[in-house]
């Protein structure tokens, strides 16, 4: 079995992000699953600007890079306001551009999502599914990870430590590793 490229990005920027520490915790239990998942630095991204986009800033560049070069992309995202921050907006936004040059096109994708509310980041995640239809994406539908009270998930140190999540996240990822396998060419 070849090992599939996975992209992941995480919707949070903070320092100790919940989202980002489960993508970490993704990226940990993938390599059993033939995923090897490469976590992207979106912070670094600038505003997206129709102005800037014919000549692509560097860290723009290298994220289309690393997503057309993957098999697949693992979204795992916050919920702001009902929806995914705008920072994950800003990078598909950067990805989906110059118009005929969709880094996202065609690639099958991953959603988990945390929460220290009781919904775990659903609304955000079925907000996602909606602007992923855009970039053209097929996304997996199940099985879903919403993480709800993050703050008893995981460690003070990020790991995470919920046996019950743990299982969750593995089965996400024995299926997401499936699915992406569908779209190998």
């Amino acid at each position: 079995m070849n090992t599939l490229r996975i992209v992941g990005l995480s919707g949070s920027l903070r320092e100790k992000s919940y989202n980002t520490s489960l993508l970490r915790a993704a990226k940990h239990y993938g390599v059993q699953h033939g995923l090897e998942i490469e976590i992207a630095d979106i912070g670094l991204l600038p505003l997206f600007n129709q102005d800037d986009e014919q000549s692509v800033p560097a860290h723009v560049g290298a994220l289309k890079e690393k997503i057309e070069k993957a098999d697949g992309v693992l979204f795992v995202t916050p919920e702001y306001n009902y929806s995914i921050p705008g920072v994950l907006k800003n990078a598909i936004d950067w990805a989906t551009r110059p118009y005929g040059k969709n880094s996202l096109n065609g690639k099958p994708a991953g959603i988990m999502s945390v929460s220290m509310g009781s919904l775990g980041g659903a609304r955000a995640q079925y907000h996602l599914r909606q602007i992923l239809v855009g970039p053209n994406m097929y996304v997996m539908n199940h099985p879903e990870v919403m993480v709800a009270a993050a703050h008893e998930k995981f460690s003070e140190a990020g790991e995470l430590i919920d046996e019950s999540t743990q299982k969750k996240v593995k089965e996400f990822l024995v299926a997401f590793a499936e699915w992406v396998r569908k779209f190998e060419k």
